[in-house]
């Protein structure tokens, strides 16, 4: 399961590469960063596994051990993501002659708050439903090729979000029991109606994969979990006739196409 994300941070690193160096450095960081919150969740609980049948001495007093019998689960989340936007670019030339190119030049966290509905279809198998709500921030600077002007807007979202995810979770040993997650989740911006220049439409839908571990605690289930989201769809709004100025239009035709990404660390406490 780890190199399924190793291929993806190699892939996504060199895409980065070719589009702006200081986002690769940013994308650095930010997978610096999962890789150690993946270690730090897994490691041990891994080392453990091939020594789970050896050495029974090794097993610990089960906290909370019938919680998983129940058929419906529920608890709240609060998280951290980063958002990012994917541009295709078109080579727009303004009026003056001058060539717009468009990019994220950094990442600024975000928070999350939301609640959970988990129900068991079997022992290993669950059904999740998470409504949740995401406050972040994506900052684009559009770049003159010829004289480096640029001109940089800040957009701020406040996502409704109702992933629906299926959820394979491995046995339990001891207090820890890792798992893998997969769904959809639609998506509903609140506050794209107050953007200007560079307007985005107001749904989307995100594929998303991502693991986690169930840390049975003696009063409740402590679960980290990190997502990786991909938008399906084009949210570039370039049907702007409210725009008189053309001085303004860089930022809605120096781009064709524009989709949505995000990195989620989530803590459920169940």
């Amino acid at each position: 399961m780890y190199s399924v994300f190793t291929i993806f941070a190699q892939s996504y690193i060199k895409l980065c590469i070719l589009q702006n160096k200081r986002r690769f450095f940013s994308f650095i960081m930010v997978m610096k960063f999962t890789h150690y919150y993946i270690i730090a969740c897994f490691s041990a609980l891994f080392s453990l596994i091939p020594f789970a049948g050896a050495n029974a001495q090794s097993r610990k007093v089960m906290n909370r051990p019938y919680i998983d019998q129940r058929l419906f689960h529920y608890g709240f989340l609060a998280g951290v993501h980063l958002q990012d936007i994917e541009l295709q670019q078109n080579g727009y030339v303004d009026a003056n002659g001058n060539q717009w190119y468009a990019e994220v030049p950094n990442y600024e966290p975000g928070f999350s708050v939301g609640i959970l509905g988990e129900f068991y279809l079997t022992k290993n198998l669950a059904l999740r439903v998470i409504p949740t709500m995401h406050f972040g921030t994506k900052n684009l600077t559009f770049r003159n090729e010829l004289n480096a002007e640029k001109q940089t807007q800040t957009i701020k979202s406040t996502y409704f979000s109702v992933p629906v995810n299926i959820k394979f979770a491995g046995e339990r040993f001891n207090n820890y029991r890792p798992y893998i997650v997969a769904g959809v989740n639609p998506v509903l911006d609140l506050t794209v109606k107050k953007q200007k220049q560079y307007l985005l439409t107001n749904t989307d839908c995100y594929l998303e994969l991502g693991l986690g571990c169930d840390f049975y605690l003696p009063y409740f289930k402590f679960i980290p979990e990190v997502k990786f989201l991909y938008g399906l769809s084009n949210v570039i709004n370039k049907d702007r006739s409210d725009i008189t100025d053309e001085a303004q239009l860089i930022f809605t035709q120096s781009v064709d196409k524009a989709k949505s990404k995000m990195i989620v660390f989530t803590f459920y406490f169940e």
